[in-house]
C-alpha cells in the first residue's frame, strides 16, 4: 500500500511525533511505503504535495485538534482516529487498513 498520514495533537510536540514513529515503523515493518505529515508547535513538517495524495491508497489522519489545508484530502480514502490509538496499536491498524482495502 502507498500508505499518507497527518499526525496533530494538542500541544503540537510528543504525541504529535510519537504517532509519526509508530505509523513509519509499523508500516515499513509491514512491507508498505508511507509518508508522515506532521502539523505541530513548528508548523507542517514534512508536507504531502498533491500528488502525493492523488497516488495515496490510503490517508490515515491521527489528529485530535483540526489540521491545516484540509481540503488537499477531500477525495482520497482516509480514516481519521485519535492519536492516542495509532500511537498504542498502529501496526494492528495498518492490518486493519489492508484487509479492508483487499476487500
Amino acid at each position: 500500500m502507498n500508505i499518507l498520514a497527518v499526525t496533530a495533537c494538542a500541544t503540537g510536540v510528543a504525541h504529535t511525533f510519537m504517532a509519526k514513529r509508530a505509523l513509519e515503523d509499523a508500516a515499513k515493518k509491514q512491507g508498505h511505503q508511507i509518508k508522515v505529515e506532521t502539523q505541530g508547535a513548528t508548523g507542517i513538517e514534512n508536507e504531502l504535495t498533491q500528488a502525493e495524495v492523488d497516488a495515496a491508497d490510503i490517508l490515515i489522519l491521527a489528529v485530535e485538534v483540526g489540521i491545516a489545508k484540509k481540503e488537499r484530502f477531500e477525495n482520497v480514502k482516509k480514516v481519521e482516529m485519535p492519536i492516542g490509538t495509532v500511537i498504542k496499536n498502529a501496526d494492528s491498524l495498518i492490518r486493519k487498513i489492508e484487509e479492508k482495502l483487499n476487500t
